[in-house]
């Protein structure tokens, strides 16, 4: 039996939260925010989206492999690496009052802290302005004499500002990508869930890092990363909200879908387009310490291929050799067992053949993936020439990890229950909800 833990967890014009009004809350109460593809309506064609993707997929396996939380038999499901970067889905949020500023985090379950780009020393190029903290009346800086400052479970490396004693951080992932700046704290103000169109939530006092230096592969549309890990900083667990869901709409759409934080996700059966599944949370690995890892792990009991149940050891290999053996088309030129990717080259004019069925037996569920969430038809000149049908799963190259991607999560409604210990998926129409 293996685990795999669930993290997916990523466009030239980026869609934001509009406000009319906000409330204080002093309660969990239920909100959402807006997330967009990070290539959504930037014009790149299948062959290049589907390239894109599996660049940010090797450097997300990067960042698993340096964490050293997951031995051989576990797989983490995270986020969502030329420019580009490491980020799959964008949350849109507004930090600061009276008028908030407008941020695009990475939606990243697989780690904790909230950050975005702000007073910059040394910052990546974003295509809106970064946060200002002149512009917010309840911007404040964390003291260096906060119990969350120098708590390695809260921060792993952080230090004291000389100038002002407030709290400094450093904060790095596996692709070598690094922020560096001060933990503060201001108003984040999301949409209300269940109210009037506009209405919206203003949090106050939620913990942020100032990212003041932040070089590697942020190059996606993205300001910051917002971590929906299970550590303290992240953002559901500031909430204090016992659950939280998303719906990821296809790579190629340009189209907004939710998240939702807090509150019972009712529309899930009103918006479910098939079964409404469950599995339990599965411990982390043998021996690492309670809360050392942000990341959601699943038992999974089997992969299936049409009617072949595959063996656990290999698993990128025997998915291969299974659909090169049911699928009837030649393998694509150019494509190798090392490329970590599988494509058959269709003839022109031919129609596409049917594919295998892929399903994952999680404990308690199964996940028959629909065929739009493993295979990607690529014909981008439109005349039919040098037509491919792609398999999207990629190979972890060396790694004993395993990932449950954005493009197999596509077009479900996930909800990481954390009141009952287990995630809820069913599959959606995710611009519908």
């Amino acid at each position: 039996m293996k685990d795999w833990p669930v993290s997916p967890p990523f466009p030239c014009v980026l869609l934001f939260l509009t406000f009319l009004f906000a409330s204080s809350v002093a309660e969990p109460v239920a909100m959402r925010a807006d997330l967009t593809h990070v290539d959504s309506g930037r014009g790149f064609t299948k062959h290049e989206l589907l390239s894109r993707m599996a660049a940010r997929s090797k450097v997300r396996m990067a960042t698993l492999r340096s964490s050293g939380s997951a031995p051989a038999v576990t797989v983490p499901v995270a986020r969502g690496g030329l420019d580009v970067g490491f980020s799959e889905y964008l949350v849109h949020l507004g930090v600061g009052t009276p008028r908030p500023q407008r941020v695009a985090l990475t939606l990243d379950t697989g780690s904790d802290l909230v950050w975005t780009q702000c007073a910059c020393a040394a910052c990546f190029d974003q295509p809106f302005p970064v946060l200002r903290a002149s512009a917010s009346s309840t911007f404040r800086r964390v003291p260096c004499s906060d119990p969350l400052c120098g708590h390695a479970v809260y921060l792993p490396v952080s230090g004291c500002a000389a100038r002002d004693r407030s709290c400094l951080y450093a904060y790095g992932y596996g692709d070598n990508s690094v922020t560096t700046g001060k933990v503060v704290e201001d108003t984040f103000t999301f949409n209300a869930l269940g109210g009037k169109k506009h209405a919206a939530v203003a949090v106050p006092n939620l913990r942020f890092g100032c990212g003041m230096l932040n070089v590697g592969l942020f190059k996606s549309n993205e300001s910051g990363i917002a971590g929906f890990g299970r550590g303290p900083l992240s953002l559901p667990s500031q909430l204090k909200v016992g659950r939280f869901s998303y719906c990821f709409t296809a790579i190629i759409e340009s189209r907004t879908s939710p998240v939702f934080l807090g509150g019972r996700p009712d529309n899930l059966e009103a918006h479910a387009t098939g079964p409404i599944q469950s599995t339990p949370f599965a411990p982390g690995p043998a021996g690492a310490p309670v809360g050392s890892s942000p990341f959601y792990y699943l038992s999974l009991r089997g992969v299936t291929v049409g009617k072949t149940r595959l063996p656990f050891n290999a698993v990128f290999q025997s998915l291969r050799e299974a659909f090169v053996a049911q699928v009837q088309l030649p393998v694509a030129n150019g494509y190798t067992d090392a490329d970590g990717r599988l494509c058959f080259s269709l003839p022109a004019m031919k129609k596409a053949p049917a594919v295998p069925k892929l399903i994952l037996h999680l404990e308690g569920a199964d996940w028959d993936l629909p065929r739009d969430n493993y295979v990607l038809d690529n014909d981008d000149d439109g005349t039919g020439a040098g037509r491919e049908l792609c398999v999207v799963i990629s190979s972890a190259g060396k790694s004993d990890q395993t990932t449950i991607g954005n493009f197999q999560q596509q077009n479900t409604h996930i909800v990481y229950d954390l009141e009952s210990d287990k995630m809820v998926f069913a599959p959606a129409r995710c611009d519908k909800l």
